[in-house]
């Protein structure tokens, strides 16, 4: 399949975000991620750039804490860690999409990967 840049492709419950002049992307396979974002994702533009950067890095970050920890977390639910670095511009869809994976995912397996509570 031929992409073009900043297409989003969507499979059942699998989302590819992808930008090919950025070379930046973001694969989520979760049962049921799409349905809810469909249902309960703010509309794009909602929440700025910078709030879901900022949001995102404490949930990188924790993230990949639990990661680390598979006698402690659930290793079925954080299987790998997460290359996201801080000082890397991955653009607005690509960070409005990993937000709402940590909000689904948070909401679904009754997680919190943060001191401040989940804002949809």
């Amino acid at each position: 399949m031929t992409k073009k840049a900043d297409d989003t492709t969507k499979m059942s419950d699998t989302i590819r975000i992808a930008s090919d002049k950025l070379e930046h992307e973001i694969i989520i396979f979760e049962p049921g991620f799409n349905a809810w974002m469909q249902g309960y994702a703010r509309p794009r533009n909602y929440y700025s750039q910078n709030f879901l950067e900022a949001r995102n890095r404490v949930y990188v970050t924790e993230w990949n804490q639990r990661v680390l920890q598979p006698s402690r977390y659930n290793s079925q639910w954080y299987e790998q860690e997460i290359n996201y670095r801080p000082n890397v511009n991955y653009g607005y869809e690509v960070n409005y999409q990993l937000y709402y994976y940590f909000v689904f995912f948070q909401q679904k397996y009754k997680q919190q990967l943060a001191a401040f509570p989940v804002r949809i």
